[in-house]
Formats: structure tokens, C-alpha cells, sequence
């Protein structure tokens, strides 16, 4: 399977907002689970939220009511859009296509004033 291609990240202050993309190449996104992860320098990588073939969403609590996740079928891509950062937000988000284990390169996300 090939891994996703994450972007989007950047730099930002502490309450902006950052939307970062997860394109798929070969694999059917609307087809599958995808996940959104992230990992703190330091860290384990922790999951962020998901998005279900059928269009549910679900969030972790450290990101609930900040972060939305969203589908695009035509892009076959998957998106989270970032609010209300902090600077607990650093890390590097990946996305995950399924149950794969072909992880990208992520992207990074740095909340600093």
C-alpha cells in the first residue's frame, strides 16, 4: 500500500488555526477509516481523531470541539481542520489510511508565540 502524503503544517501562535491535508494514492478513501495521529517530540504517537466510511467522526478529548475532521471522495483526500491551537498542538501529524501500517512522513505543526 502506499503510504499517504500528509501537508498543511507550519508554524503559528497560540489560537490560530492550521488545516492540514492527507492524500491517498491507490487506496479508496471513502472506502476506509482514516485516522489522524499525532506525535510530541518525546512522545508516543497518539490518535486525534477518525472518520468512518459512513461519515462519523470521533475525537479525542484533547482535541474535541478545537479540531474537525472531513472527507473529500473527488480529492480523495481527508482533511483536519485545526482551531484554537496551543502550544500542547506541536507535534508531527500522520494520517493513517485503514489498518495500514505504511505510515508517511507527517507534517509538522509548531504553536509558538
Amino acid at each position: 500500500q502506499v503510504p499517504p502524503v500528509e501537508s498543511g503544517g507550519g508554524l503559528v501562535q497560540p489560537g490560530g488555526s492550521l488545516r492540514l491535508s492527507c492524500v491517498a494514492s491507490g487506496t479508496i478513501i471513502r472506502d476506509n477509516i482514516i485516522y489522524w495521529y499525532r506525535q510530541a517530540p518525546g512522545k508516543q504517537r497518539e490518535w486525534v481523531a477518525w472518520i468512518h466510511t459512513n461519515g462519523r467522526t470521533n475525537y479525542s478529548r484533547n482535541v474535541k470541539g478545537r479540531f474537525t475532521i472531513s472527507r473529500d471522495n473527488v480529492e480523495n483526500a481527508v482533511y483536519l481542520q485545526m482551531n484554537s491551537l496551543t502550544f500542547e498542538d506541536t507535534a508531527t501529524y500522520y494520517c493513517r489510511l485503514g489498518s495500514s501500517n505504511d505510515w508517511g512522513q507527517g507534517t509538522q505543526v509548531t504553536v509558538s508565540s
